[in-house]
């Protein structure tokens, strides 16, 4: 059973809430900004010139600005970074920092810091940058030097950066830093950057209930710090108080509609709950604002998308595209729209143009089936098989699309061919080997299929897709129905809610006898998904313990869906002796 997927992925307008350093960084970081290409970070900081440099220094910053113009940026740093070592200058350090920063090179971060700090202790950047390597390094108590070096020349201390990068840290590590923290706190109190870092950090150990009751105690000192009011946003949503987040953030959008990182916020959570309107008008006024914030804008497009105002979700991402930002995603989402247009080649234009990320191999598949479709099915997997060759380090996916197409235009062996040559190839491929399971049941080849997913079982032992798929084709292929029950059992305590498991559940149940319990799960997993194959199952359950004219209503039901559902005519016409119920 197979959802399709809406258009508001949650890897797009993904709705972890993270909510981001709010004091070092306030304008607000939340949504993508414009890509800013290394090559014009590091070359628009101005070049070290006019010193009386020792003939290897010059040697060196000259073999780096020739680098950085081939665009060899790792041999530029590596430069610079033994010219400020051997130099000792101060210019020369600052300028292989940005360098650093830019390229995200910790190591070198780390050791400019290091120097930097000889020449001048109390340098604030130097000691920002190893709060931050110390924190990333896992040693807390030189983060705290630094930081509580910053404090003591009334600077920021970037707490609240420390804080967010704290998870990525181990749990012991975040619990450590948040008991500095509080010592930290003890020591200067009433320092608002410090305490919303706290609760910040109590969010991330798993106490979003204390985290709230320390920005409460925070915001009732500092009542515009808006910091502490997106986190406050955040955590009363996260602690399920939905009501009170939504009126909460209604007002303080109001009260400070400059801040970006709220709205953001805001929508997000109205997506979350289904207030599409709400979120569309939401983030048109964060658009209208801040127009040259990509982010907002994709947002905005994809809200619109969902809410059918079609020719505004192309216009906005139209003009994404043609800014250069987004571009992958505004292309498949312009794809998408061509296509229910009907407007087959442009569709496969856009999809062709998905270069890399996340939607590269859904556009490649939407390209490969409307190639397909269009009478040039050869000519699609060729594409895709091409792509496999030039692009080794991606050949599983390629695979699975190629299996997947073939799948779709009902060409069973040559997809076995392609699935036997894929597991060859990648043999503990999990994805590849389940597909091969699937196929080998439509097929007929229940023996194969059982193999099959008991492999991927035992690399997998808690994978609840191949334990319900088991469970399933023991119960409709075999009468080892306790067995498969149990495999199914297994697959709902890791997965409760999920709509084909409750199916699976509730026929195997059924072919038990055990009607009563059987009508529970089929009706969970109907009131979930009201998918053709759950109407199947759920209409027979019902009519075989009287209740036909429900039987009536629910099969007529997964017809409208599917008229030819293969399951759902032949369990009709089975029991009724009328394929069209």
């Amino acid at each position: 059973m197979q959802r399709s997927a809406p258009y508001l992925v949650t890897c797009l307008l993904g709705f972890t809430i993270a909510v981001l350093p709010g004091c070092a960084a306030f304008s607000g970081t939340s949504e993508p900004t414009a890509e800013a290409p290394k090559a014009e970070v590091i070359t628009e900081t101005e070049a070290v010139r006019d010193a009386d440099f020792e003939p290897e220094v010059l040697y060196q910053l000259l073999a780096a600005e020739i680098a950085a113009q081939r665009g060899r940026y790792d041999v530029t740093l590596v430069n610079y970074l033994k010219a400020a070592k051997t130099s000792k200058d101060k210019g020369v350090i600052t300028r292989a920092m940005r360098i650093a920063q830019t390229l995200n090179a910790d190591n070198a971060q780390l050791q400019l810091a290091e120097l930097w700090l000889e020449l001048e202790p109390d340098n604030l950047l130097a000691h920002r940058v190893s709060a931050i390597q110390a924190v990333k390094r896992q040693n807390l108590e030189a983060a705290l030097f630094h930081m509580e070096h910053i404090m003591e020349q009334d600077e920021d201390a970037d707490f609240d950066s420390l804080a967010a990068m704290s998870a990525n840290l181990p749990a012991p590590q975040q619990q450590e830093l948040l008991a500095l923290y509080e010592k930290l706190a003890e020591r200067h109190p009433d320092t608002p950057e410090l305490e919303y870092s706290i609760a910040l950090l109590l969010k991330i150990t798993g106490a979003p209930e204390q985290g709230l009751s320390r920005l409460e105690q925070l915001l009732a000192r500092e009542a515009d710090f808006q910091p502490a009011i997106v986190l406050k946003g955040d955590l009363l949503y996260q602690t399920g108080q939905t009501r009170e987040a939504l009126s909460y953030l209604t007002t303080s959008t109001r009260r400070y509609p400059a801040n970006r990182q709220l709205g953001t916020l805001y929508g997000r959570i109205l997506i979350n709950e289904g207030e599409l309107q709400a979120a569309q008008d939401e983030f048109e006024r964060l658009v209208t604002r801040y127009p040259e914030t990509p982010g907002l804008r994709l947002s905005y497009a994809l809200v619109a998308l969902e809410n059918r105002q079609t020719e505004l979700a192309r216009r906005e991402l139209t003009q994404l595209s043609e800014q250069g930002h987004h571009v992958d995603e505004a292309n498949y989402y312009l794809g998408r729209l061509e296509e229910e247009a009907g407007n087959i080649p442009q569709a496969i234009g856009y999809y062709i143009s998905v270069e890399n990320g996340n939607y590269f191999f859904p556009a490649l598949s939407r390209a490969s089936e409307l190639q397909a479709q269009a009478g040039k099915p050869d000519e699609a997997i060729a594409n895709i098989q091409n792509l496999r060759e030039v692009n080794p380090g991606q050949a599983e996916n390629f695979w699975l699309l190629e299996i997947d197409l073939l799948l779709d235009q009902q060409r069973k062996p040559a997809a076995m061919t392609a699935a036997n040559d894929a597991l060859e190839a990648f043999p503990d491929n999990v994805q590849i080997r389940y597909t091969r399971a699937m196929l080998h049941d439509t097929l007929g080849n229940t023996g194969q299929a059982e193999q099959d997913l008991r492999t991927v079982l035992a690399q997998q032992p808690d994978n609840a897709v191949a334990l319900n798929a088991l469970g399933y084709i023991l119960t409709i292929r075999t009468e080892r129905l306790e067995e498969a029950r149990g495999y199914i059992e297994q697959a709902l305590a890791l997965d409760p809610g999920n709509p084909a498991i409750l199916d699976s559940m509730g026929w195997v149940r059924f072919r038990l006898g055990d009607f009563e319990s059987a009508l529970t799960y089929l009706a969970d997993a109907w009131a979930a998904y009201p998918d053709p194959e759950v109407a199947a199952h759920y209409g027979e359950a019902l009519w075989v313990t009287g209740n036909e004219e429900q039987a009536q209503i629910i099969w007529e039901q997964g017809l409208e869906q599917a008229p030819n559902h293969d399951i759902l005519r032949e369990t009709i016409e089975r029991l009724t002796g009328n394929g069209n119920s």
